[in-house]
């Protein structure tokens, strides 16, 4: 809280701006491309990285696909994850997030703006909506983002159980399955401190379509995400 508290501050100058460009891009939305809208949102996040104190440390980024759409899983640690992801993925991506992020007026304007989807836990009508969606940009070739775990862990760099839904939409799109470890991302925000956090995010080589077609999505989940957790032991 106290590292939010001072990223404000930081900010306080700019922020009558800030929402003014967010609340314009909500309302006319016709007026800028897709790839704008998420342009200016990586830079302001990106930015709000280094102003927070924070070092992350990104790899495997050769590893991902230079063309065509595929799914990155990454571990979930809190809300800086999707700051991580920003700062490590140059190219437009969507992101699948837990419907609850859009009781914070602010950031569900910035997430639509991205067109970016909100899944409901609790109705199975509008989820299997949302991954038909994400499998039909995954199959025009946009790279999507969904969170196996389907909520963040309080274990610190502890994986919860990765849940088998989640692999759905890259099973129906064929696509390539980019496992992601987060590392010390919940103590950005955990932690009630302004000492400079040192994070990482990683990259593994995408696991293919060919390679994972006969197993079943548990199968797929429990493969993710032992990789994920015998990386994060390895490197914590």
């Amino acid at each position: 809280m106290l590292r939010l508290v001072y990223l404000v501050i930081r900010f306080l100058f700019e922020i009558p701006f800030l929402i003014f460009q967010i609340k314009r891009y909500k309302k006319h939305p016709e007026r800028y491309s897709l790839e704008e809208r998420i342009n200016w949102t990586r830079k302001l996040l990106r930015k709000a990285t280094r102003r927070a104190r924070v070092k992350l440390d990104i790899s495997g980024t050769e590893y991902l696909p230079k063309e065509g759409g595929f799914l990155v899983t990454p571990n979930h640690q809190g809300l800086f994850d999707i700051l991580a992801l920003f700062d490590a993925l140059d190219q437009p991506f969507k992101i699948v997030y837990k419907e609850e992020l859009r009781k914070i007026s602010l950031a569900a304007d910035v997430l639509d703006n991205m067109e970016y989807h909100a899944i409901s836990r609790k109705n199975l009508r509008q989820s299997m909506k949302v991954i038909r969606s994400t499998t039909k940009e995954l199959k025009d070739g946009i790279p999507a983002v969904i969170f196996p775990e389907g909520t963040r862990s309080r274990e610190g760099n502890h994986l919860l159980e990765f849940k088998g839904g989640s692999f759905k939409a890259a099973i129906d799109a064929k696509a390539p399955i980019v496992p992601c470890a987060m590392i010390n991302c919940f103590k950005v925000l955990d932690y009630n401190s302004l000492k400079k956090v040192n994070c990482a995010i990683h990259f593994f080589e995408p696991v293919t379509y060919d390679e994972y077609k006969d197993l079943a999505s548990t199968e797929i989940a429990e493969m993710v995400q032992e990789r994920i957790q015998s990386y994060i032991n390895e490197h914590d």
